[in-house]
């Protein structure tokens, strides 16, 4: 029988999540990396650990810590396809946008996306279902992947552990950021495991609960 397995990696300076998901069976191993963050080689290793097909790369955004690894994993995955939001696609090749050339790296430019995620599509991995929510704030192309039958939200830098991403970006927007917050992720049931971008995993309930961002 399939199973979904889910597993983070905190990489690089940033300890940015970047997330292993796929379906365990006896014979196929489907997956998804989602991010690719810095110094990928962790991840990498459990693909090849578990027997993983990597399918496509998807991003929940296109700061610099959740794509410079990007280059690394293709070289092992092979060219699979990548998805993320239209609005960041110029943000691989770009150091300004990505904020890279503002933070003490080289200047990151890395191959761009294939595919695009807007609010409403929908993935299928295996037997799972995963849908797409555009949940701008932190970055205008910002996205969290929601899977109903698992109940679980893998939400990048929206929403974190008693505490929200960032809007002090210059291409942030504070508004944007509550609106995604309290209209998207807080509309999910208060079981729903929540994996962030950065930091431990939480649930919809405890953030709604607890979260001082949110009262």
């Amino acid at each position: 029988m399939a199973k979904l397995r889910i597993k983070g990696f905190p990489l690089g300076a940033w300890q940015t999540n970047c997330w292993l998901v796929w379906i365990e069976t006896d014979a196929l191993r489907p997956g998804w990396i989602i991010d690719t963050g810095d110094a990928p080689e962790p991840l990498l290793d459990a693909v090849r650990t578990h027997g993983i097909t990597v399918q496509a790369i998807l991003f929940t955004h296109a700061h610099l810590d959740h794509i410079m690894g990007l280059e690394k994993i293709l070289a092992v995955v092979g060219d699979v396809p990548r998805h993320a939001h239209p609005l960041e696609h110029a943000w691989f090749g770009d150091p300004q946008m990505n904020l890279s050339a503002f933070a003490e790296v080289d200047p990151v430019s890395v191959s761009a996306p294939t595919h695009t995620l807007s609010e409403g599509d929908e993935l299928s991995l295996g037997p799972t279902r995963w849908r797409v929510l555009h949940t701008p704030g932190h970055s205008p192309g910002s996205v969290s992947f929601v899977c109903d039958d698992a109940k679980v939200v893998i939400a990048g830098d929206t929403l974190f552990a008693g505490s929200v991403g960032r809007s002090d970006f210059p291409t942030s927007d504070s508004a944007a950021l509550d609106d995604s917050l309290r209209r998207k992720l807080m509309s999910l049931p208060d079981e729903y495991v929540v994996h962030p971008g950065h930091g431990p995993s939480t649930t919809i309930g405890r953030e709604r609960l607890s979260n001082p961002f949110l009262q």
